[in-house]
């Protein structure tokens, strides 16, 4: 490990390296205190530097870049590692920087043959804002932290343009010192190391990031509710529309995008979170809207026999936002019918039957076996008039898993597969799918991002895990559900980002502790992880982790913000919620917000307040409001 002030001219630097600290799993922590003090006037950076011996090294800055970062032959354009001259029309380099607040958990490691090192530090010091990143240095892996940052070889914006390179400086005054503390660590070769650091650098920043939800369980629920059927409901069709904007004076529904995916981003899930509500709080409008939008979802099955992927207005039924022509992704598939599975159970448990509903789902199930390969693999993407799969590339088809464990429990009633083949589906799936979460990369959830991987695909393992767990009880399973929340966890912010309290975020007060990055390629904060939130109280119990519980805990709490409490509120309408928190400088200025109001944003949320209030007591208990105009 090395430290080193950039210029070194005019400045000494004093290091001093307390005892180590060990931790879980054989790694030992340093803390680190740089003391610069400048003997003149000074402008520059101090930069730390750790590395190892690693001839194919894999690299994790949490939530930003996870090995490689994309695959080659993924069609999404963002940062990836590759040796060699860097290749700005495929942004691809063999050393990247950072600005911290694009990671959840300001760190860097890489591991090599034998051994890996980590460094750690705050988003903001008093040198500004952190950099952290790392370079392929002749056969060894280096990790850097830079105070204040410095991002090269481009600065990325969210799309496929490479930003000139971007840094801030320091300024010191002549006797005039900068102190900084940050962790080494060393650890083994195992990838999955970096969880007992994680876990220790969490602990530590509770403090001093508190969390700061604007309502309770109950008023969440029942203005999301509200929101999703006021604004995003239509009658004819019955649908939930993707996303409607803030501003209904312009143009009206014209700025609305007029589709529904059949789940994923609108669709079956929602619909069905809004129906859970309207039984439990007796709306008889919530409910029969909630049915019908379901009931417009199975009317119609793709000639492939499973569902369409999205409705529009002006076209009917298609397929999914992927570049294959005729293409149906094979998680959206894998969630709208999970989801209308659960449906089915709690109508029928209320005494009322949907045949169409049980049509639908069978036909899903018994296409989708037919398409498994020998290993378990059962493809990304489906061609929506063959069945044909046309691409078997990353993991979305861990969707599937909890689909084909919950028909199971059905038994015969469902009329479907037999049970038992169901189960053997779910477990071969799950055998070969295993194979991600142990390599610490998890792809191809979403539709839009294509083999990139994201904060969705942790909670499609997750979920995928804990109904196998759930069914069979076996240890393998419940280590493979563990390492999938783990690595889920990379993605979810373990710290309050700093706004500017001229930004609608900064004068809001909004704590970012909690949410969770969408992707390496979508740099923003989401909601998603709602959709598992009731698996990871499960897992929780199961392996006794009060840590669990408690970074859910934090997931509910962090987006029980900015749920529009009346019309005007941050410029929305009562129960508006947006997708995109922006809490760094990608897609847009940081601290600002996308003004569209999502139906999945609403109805994630509405599906986790409902859990809670059912099952997780603690989560449903009232919180104290940030009060506006104090920025984070």
């Amino acid at each position: 490990m090395k430290v080193a002030a950039e210029p070194a001219q005019g400045i000494s630097v004093a290091v001093t390296i307390a005892d180590p600290e060990p931790l879980d799993g054989g790694i030992l922590r340093y803390r680190i205190r740089v003391r610069a003090a400048a003997e003149a006037a000074w402008e520059g950076r101090l930069i730390v530097t750790a590395s190892t011996d690693a001839p194919q090294p894999w690299r994790l800055i949490p939530g930003l870049f996870y090995g490689e970062n994309r695959p080659e032959e993924c069609f999404r354009v963002y940062p990836r590692f590759a040796p060699g001259p860097p290749d700005p029309g495929t942004l691809t380099s063999d050393h990247w920087s950072f600005r911290a607040d694009r990671a959840a958990t300001p760190a860097v490691f890489a591991w090599g043959t034998d051994a890996a090192v980590a460094l750690a530090a705050q988003e903001v010091t008093d040198a500004g804002l952190t950099g952290l990143g790392f370079a392929d240095r002749g056969g060894m892996a280096e990790v850097h932290l830079s105070f204040p940052y410095r991002e090269e070889p481009w600065s990325y914006f969210g799309d496929a343009e490479p930003r000139p390179a971007r840094a801030q400086t320091a300024q010191l005054d002549a006797g005039e010192v900068l102190d900084i503390t940050f962790d080494y660590f060393v650890l083994g070769p195992d990838r999955h190391g970096y969880a007992p650091v994680l876990r220790a650098l969490h602990a530590e920043a509770v403090a001093a990031n508190p969390l700061v939800p604007w309502m309770d369980a109950p008023t969440a629920a029942e203005l999301t509710a509200h929101g999703l059927h006021r604004w995003h409901y239509r009658p004819d069709p019955p649908v939930l529309l993707e996303t409607v904007a803030f501003d209904r004076a312009i143009d009206g529904d014209n700025l609305d995008r007029q589709a529904m995916h059949i789940a994923w981003v609108s669709g079956i899930p929602w619909a069905y979170a809004l129906a859970r509500h309207a039984r439990r709080v007796g709306n008889p409008e919530y409910l029969r809207d909630a049915v019908k939008v379901i009931d417009f979802c199975c009317s119609e099955l793709s000639p492939s026999g499973t569902f369409w992927g999205t409705w529009y207005r002006a076209h009917g039924w298609r397929g999914s936002w992927t570049h294959l022509p005729n293409g149906l992704h094979a998680r959206t598939l894998g969630e709208a019918t999970l989801f209308l599975l659960r449906a089915i159970a709690e109508e029928t448990a209320a005494g009322r039957d949907h045949p169409s509903w049980r049509d639908a789902a069978v036909s899903n199930l018994r296409h989708m076996l037919g398409r498994q390969r020998p290993d378990g693999n059962l493809g990304a993407v489906h061609d929506m008039y063959t069945g044909e799969v046309l691409q078997w590339s990353g993991a979305a088809g861990l969707a599937w898993i909890p689909a084909f464990v919950e028909a199971a429990e059905f038994g015969r009633s469902l009329g479907g597969p037999d049970p038992a083949d169901l189960v053997a589906a779910a477990r071969k799936a799950g055998d070969y799918y295993a194979r991600f979460v142990h390599a610490e990369y998890i792809n191809g959830a979403p539709e839009d991002v294509d083999l990139a991987p994201t904060s969705e695909d942790g909670y499609s393992a997750v979920m995928a895990y804990a109904a196998l767990v759930r069914h069979d009880g076996d240890p393998r399973w419940l280590g493979l559900a563990r390492r999938s929340a783990e690595w889920m966890l990379t993605f979810r912010y373990s710290y309050n980002v700093h706004f500017e309290d001229t930004t609608i975020l900064g004068a809001y007060g909004f704590a970012t502790r909690g949410g969770d990055q969408a992707s390496v390629s979508n740099q923003h904060l989401g909601s998603y992880g709602l959709i598992c939130a009731a698996e990871m109280m499960e897992l929780a119990e199961r392996l006794d982790d009060p840590w669990l519980r408690e970074r859910t805990e934090e997931n509910a709490a962090c987006f029980r913000q900015f749920i529009a409490r009346d019309d005007g509120d941050f410029n929305a309408y009562r129960g508006m919620v947006t997708e995109r928190y922006y809490q760094t400088d990608c897609f847009a200025p940081k601290g600002s917000m996308l003004t569209l109001s999502h139906a999945w944003c609403l109805g994630v949320q509405l599906l986790g307040q409902e859990q809670a209030l059912e099952c997780w007591g603690r989560l449903a208990r009232p919180q104290p409001a940030r009060q506006a105009g104090h920025g984070g």
